[in-house]
């Protein structure tokens, strides 16, 4: 799914952005999050989860293998290159699969969609965060 590269563009952008805050605009609080790193964080983590998901129907199997594993908080100045890895092992999954392969999300991530329908959730969460962090 050559689309994907549109995602990685995106979350390297947003990901270069935190990368370059200044400590206080990462600790700097916005609605939902208490800080833009935890907001990014969140992010990071819905990637990684849905990253997981899509890298088992990869690999042949149906879904993740193994319980999700989840990102640690490793500080607000770690919160650009974790969304950096978990964005681009998505975009590296989602470009592994044919077009309309069925991914199967856990239900925290909206439930099984097509390897299409994630990556436009995907570019709409990144962009949701950017305009939110801004």
């Amino acid at each position: 799914m050559s689309e994907a590269v549109s995602l990685a563009e995106a979350v390297e952008a947003l990901a270069d952005r935190f990368r370059s805050m200044p400590q206080s605009r990462l600790l700097g609080a916005v609605p939902g999050h208490p800080s833009r790193a935890a907001a990014a964080l969140a992010l990071a983590r819905w990637l990684a989860l849905a990253a997981q998901a899509a890298e088992g129907v990869a690999t042949g199997g149906d879904g993740p293998a193994g319980p999700p594993r989840e990102f640690p908080d490793a500080g607000a100045f770690a919160a650009g290159d974790q969304l950096a890895v978990a964005g681009h092992d998505l975009a590296a999954a989602l470009a592994a699969l044919p077009a309309q392969t069925p991914v199967p999300l856990p239900e925290p991530l909206g439930g099984p969609a097509t390897a299409p329908a994630v990556l436009a959730r995907a570019l709409a969460e990144v962009a949701a965060t950017a305009a939110l962090c801004g």
